[in-house]
């Protein structure tokens, strides 16, 4: 069994004395520390070769790879493994050569600066992501920490809340726990102008009004919601699609015939880390979907210009894929051979010839064949009266 070499410790704005004594001794008995400019600073009375983050970050592993026989520790904010570096390094490094030693998360320091539960509020990073990713979370009730970018992340977070109808809600930038600098600033989204430290954590009590948009994480979101040109997946066969889909997490989706992107980004909203791939060959509608990931908080959706079956080669292998037009034995064979086991594969069709297609297909592979029917009631006259939506076959079968 391997030697632990490499130690992963946790620190605070109060250095090396709020330490634990073992986690001390191994920072002050380290060859070499690895970290930014922060770390080093609250451990400044250690003698050690002292290296600073690696660009591009990913050089990191390599770069402890060539120190290992070294005493190495690598400085992290608070819990290592909690979105922080521990994580990636213990993906690319046998968890049994490395000692973690957490200290508090700035996300259990701001919770009891708050008196609020872990267990009852969502827990977020935009720090070197896309900020737009924490809009999917902007819920009635909801109490959110998120870890931010910079100095500018509170106020972009204050308008998306306000943008959405949650302008009233709460908001308190928590900078410096724990440290004699500790600094707290409160207000609310709509008129929030404070300037705030760079290194902070953001806690947002989330307050609706009576014109809120309301967007759950479970699928279904209005049709209205999204830039569309008419040519979408509607919001009642949406829901069903998506939960033949089974968005789970860190799960990957192809999207093929992506349109507005309304199926992959509902999947994207649906589970923590969901990833989707959406091909289109429309640049307008790519424009579109790109347009409306940003809005609905998917800002990662991937889109690639193309049509299937050529579009798909060289793609990573998917967890779901959804064929929402022009399903073909070509397409389905080079979708299906691609697929993971356990994957789900759906398709729809509208018309009568695509219909014929599934129901081959379906008597060829199995699965299960569903005819959706949907009207909405509409004005008549002085009147209300249904209007049944284009019927929608439906056919979905899991990999085995």
């Amino acid at each position: 069994m391997a030697e632990p070499w490499l130690h992963i410790v946790g620190i605070g704005e109060d250095g090396l004395a709020g330490l634990l004594p073992a986690a001390r001794a191994v920072v002050e008995s380290a060859e070499v520390i690895i970290g930014g400019d922060r770390h080093h600073q609250l451990s400044s009375s250690v003698s050690a070769e002292r290296l600073a983050w690696p660009s591009p970050f990913d050089a990191l592993i390599d770069q402890l790879q060539g120190l290992k026989g070294r005493r190495v520790v690598v400085l992290a904010t608070g819990d290592p493994l909690w979105y922080s570096v521990g994580a990636r390094i213990g993906r690319a490094i046998d968890p049994a050569e490395i000692v973690y030693h957490p200290q508090l998360s700035a996300f259990q320091l701001a919770a009891a600066r708050m008196g609020w539960s872990l267990a009852d509020v969502e827990t977020l990073t935009v720090h070197g992501r896309p900020v737009e990713q924490m809009i999917a979370f902007i819920q009635p009730f909801q109490r959110l920490l998120i870890l931010t970018t910079g100095a500018e992340t509170p106020g972009q977070i204050a308008r998306f809340l306000t943008q959405r109808g949650f302008g009233q809600s709460r908001i308190t930038v928590l900078a410096a726990m724990g440290g004699k600098e500790e600094e707290r600033f409160d207000g609310v989204a709509e008129s929030w102008s404070h300037k705030v430290p760079a290194f902070n954590t953001l806690a947002i009590d989330c307050v609706a009004e009576k014109d809120a948009a309301l967007l759950p994480r479970v699928p279904g979101l209005a049709d209205d919601l999204f830039q569309h040109d008419g040519t979408m997946t509607k919001q009642e066969v949406r829901a069903a699609t998506l939960a033949k889909l089974m968005p789970m997490r860190g799960a990957l989706l192809w999207d093929i015939g992506t349109g507005c992107g309304s199926v992959a980004i509902e999947w994207m909203r649906a589970a923590r880390y969901a990833r989707a791939i959406g091909i289109e060959p429309r640049a307008d509608r790519r424009t579109m979907a790109a347009a409306n990931a940003l809005a609905l908080g998917a800002p990662k959706l991937e889109l690639i210009e193309g049509t299937a079956p050529a579009a798909l080669n060289g793609l990573p292998p998917p967890d779901a894929i959804f064929i929402g037009g022009g399903l073909s034995d070509e397409v389905f064979e080079a979708a299906w051979s691609a697929l993971r086991p356990l994957g789900r594969l759906v398709a729809n069709a509208v018309t009568l010839e695509s219909e014929a297609g599934l129901i081959r297909l379906a008597n060829a592979h199995g699965g299960q064949l569903v005819k959706l029917q949907v009207s909405r009631a509409e004005p008549i006259g002085s009147m209300t009266g249904w209007r049944p939506l284009m019927p929608v076959t439906q056919w979905s079968l899991v990999k085995r």
